[in-house]
């Protein structure tokens, strides 16, 4: 499980309309925990050149990788091949603020697996084959773009929709109705509650074909 996080002290500053600097800070913080433990039993590392955050991992029983990259994309692409190098056959790529994140081992494979957005834009989590050459595209279209380059390697596709995977916090009206308790919990050691009480508790999962007859 592959985790990119660049910073806790300056994330999510798109929400500095909404929130303090401290209370982004913390509410960063506590959605990475989130999304640790929705790893489950999968070893995490915690891709990062952020000595506060590579400190922070060990207490959440991570790893902390530093791969000397810049920019989301190419840092994953490096993390993917130490991952292959290490003799891992598969790799999930979550992002680092999802609150309603409970179990992120169901992005499966065998090809690609991916949980888009709620806009069906971002690819908030995806797993692939580590050794498929599979060329990442982080940023706006993301979501199609990992989809036609699956369609591109042949790559079978599994599409996971899922309402606590597709949640993800970019501008102040995604803002989780409980987000100061969610960072209440987290300082506090509390749990997360084993179900997510927003934005549903549905899932759904897509299977589809591309690049196969």
């Amino acid at each position: 499980m592959l985790i990119p996080i660049r910073s806790f002290d300056d994330a999510k500053s798109r929400l500095a309309g909404a929130l303090s600097a401290e209370d982004r800070r913390h509410l960063a913080r506590a959605m990475a925990e989130v999304v640790v433990r929705a790893a489950r039993d999968l070893p995490v590392w915690i891709v990062t050149d952020n000595a506060d955050v590579a400190e922070w991992a060990p207490t959440v029983d991570a790893k902390a990788v530093a791969v000397d990259r810049t920019g989301l994309t190419s840092s994953i692409a490096a993390a993917t091949q130490m991952a292959s190098d290490q003799g891992f056959a598969r790799t999930i790529i979550a992002h680092g603020d999802l609150p309603y994140a409970v179990d992120l081992t169901i992005v499966d494979g065998p090809g690609l697996a991916i949980s888009p957005d709620r806009r069906r834009d971002g690819s908030n989590v995806l797993s692939v084959p580590t050794d498929a050459g599979f060329r990442f595209a982080y940023g706006p279209g993301s979501f199609h773009a990992h989809l036609a380059e699956a369609d591109r390697l042949g790559l079978v596709v599994n599409v996971v929709d899922i309402p606590g995977l597709a949640w993800d916090i970019d501008d102040p009206e995604d803002l989780p109705p409980d987000w100061a308790e969610l960072i209440v919990r987290s300082q506090s050691g509390a749990s997360q509650p084993d179900q997510p009480s927003q934005p549903g508790q549905t899932s759904q999962a897509r299977e589809a074909d591309h690049g196969a007859n």
